[in-house]
């Protein structure tokens, strides 16, 4: 098989494409992880000083999926005031 600089070029492309996507997946976890941080911060702060239920834990990450109706109910029914619930699920996505 003869390789020829337009087959060259495109599979430099491809490769640097899957770097850049590699890379920015990379990027992102660690960023989603501070988020449900911050919704768990959020709520423990409510608690004062009180570590967070596997429950909260849980609704946060639903609230980082962007559904932040589910991440308010999961919330309140754990105990966490609505305004709380609605500030934590705010930050959860973004």
């Amino acid at each position: 098989m003869r390789t020829t600089p337009r087959t060259t070029t495109r599979i430099a492309g491809v490769l640097t494409g899957l770097a850049l996507a590699l890379g920015g997946a990379a990027l992102t976890a660690p960023a989603a992880h501070a988020d449900v941080t911050a919704c768990i911060d959020q709520v423990e702060r409510e608690i004062q000083g009180g570590e967070a239920p596997d429950s909260v834990r849980m609704a946060c990450y639903v609230g980082l999926t962007g559904d932040s109706e589910q991440c308010v109910v999961g919330l309140t029914a754990g105990g966490v005031t609505n305004a709380t619930a609605t500030v934590a699920c705010r930050v959860a996505p973004n």
